[in-house]
């Protein structure tokens, strides 16, 4: 089992002056450490599918590269660590994809609510190279971070203390939300009233009444236990979420020759894994949730289809937007 270490102060020169110490590869005799930031419980599907990529990329290199993942956001926040990214104090990390989209509008494309019909489609467009390729190569030369792949995160729909079935239950209501110009658009079109926040102060948020809903997948919900505060979950199926794997770009260019087409390999391996994950742990979690209280309401989601179909095409500004979206679109499953 790795490190889990809960980090104190210091933490990015305490990270960065261990670095000198994990120099090495395949046949040095050495160890190189990953650091690998992950803002989610140690149940989660994420931790566990990248848990996996741990151990299987450990072996492959005969247990001469370890990657350390560090879970429950005890790194920082994600905009902190891109920027621990940026300078080589963190290699890898699951990274939302709103926190991209504030470095670079594109990523926008793929936040836009009914871009994706749903996960099949949605992990399509993330291995097509002829669609995200540019697109995940764009941060490379600038910021030094380079995406590598996704993880989905699911259906997102919307849950509070009272069941939302049409933009008019919306009206007043305060839903946390990623801070992003597209989310904040999106609930404010489904008749919200948007409220930026961190992940890990939701809980708290809801309990207290600064935040009357939230919007999310029900993985999160039950991981995060919001059923406990905000005990009905309404389908709205607003958006279809998406997370990156992001790199430090010099990590990856570092990796000796023969290491790098394995950590490809397994990490290709991992995506696979998760999706298979997250469709167990969807109904694992609708089942926690519903033996905690909870309830799950089906609605008819015509009157927000309504509102956010023409939110989509509003959103997308510039020419490449808008072609990232159409071939995306051309690849749908419906």
């Amino acid at each position: 089992m790795h490190r889990r270490t809960l980090l104190t102060a210091g933490l990015a020169a305490a990270l960065a002056g261990s670095l000198a110490g994990c120099a090495g590869g395949p046949g040095t005799g050495s160890k190189r450490i990953l650091r690998l930031a992950l803002n989610q419980t140690e149940t989660h599907p994420s931790f566990l599918a990248l848990d996996a990529f741990s151990k299987s990329f450990e072996a492959a290199t005969d247990g001469e590269f370890l990657i350390d993942i560090f879970a429950n956001e005890v790194l920082g926040a994600q905009q902190e660590i891109l920027n621990l990214q940026r300078n080589n104090i963190v290699d890898l990390a699951i990274i939302s994809s709103t926190q991209l989209e504030n470095i670079n509008q594109d990523f926008r494309v793929f936040n836009v609510p009914r871009v994706f019909d749903d996960v099949d489609h949605q992990m399509r467009v993330v291995r097509d190279e002829s669609i995200s390729g540019d697109l995940f190569r764009s941060l490379q030369q600038s910021n030094n971070l380079l995406v590598i792949g996704a993880f989905t995160q699911g259906e997102r729909n919307i849950y509070a203390k009272r069941a939302v079935t049409s933009p008019d239950d919306m009206r007043g209501l305060k839903v946390r939300v990623q801070e992003s110009p597209v989310m904040l658009r999106m609930i404010e079109a489904m008749g919200g009233s948007p409220t930026p926040m961190a992940f890990g102060e939701v809980y708290t948020a809801l309990q207290a009444g600064v935040l009357d809903g939230a919007e999310n997948n029900e993985v999160s919900y039950w991981t995060q236990k919001h059923y406990e505060v905000a005990p009905v979950y309404s389908y709205t199926k607003h958006l279809v979420g998406i997370d990156y794997m992001v790199a430090s770009a010099s990590m990856l260019d570092d990796l000796p020759a023969e290491v790098r087409p394995i950590f490809d390999a397994e990490w290709a391996r991992c995506m696979e894994h998760f999706t298979e994950l997250w469709g167990q742990s969807t109904q694992e979690a609708i089942d926690g949730c519903t033996a905690g209280g909870a309830t799950f309401e089906e609605i008819d989601t015509a009157a927000f289809d309504e509102r956010l179909t023409p939110l989509a095409e509003s959103l997308l500004t510039s020419d490449v937007q808008k072609s990232i979206y159409e071939r995306t679109r051309e690849v749908s499953t419906s």
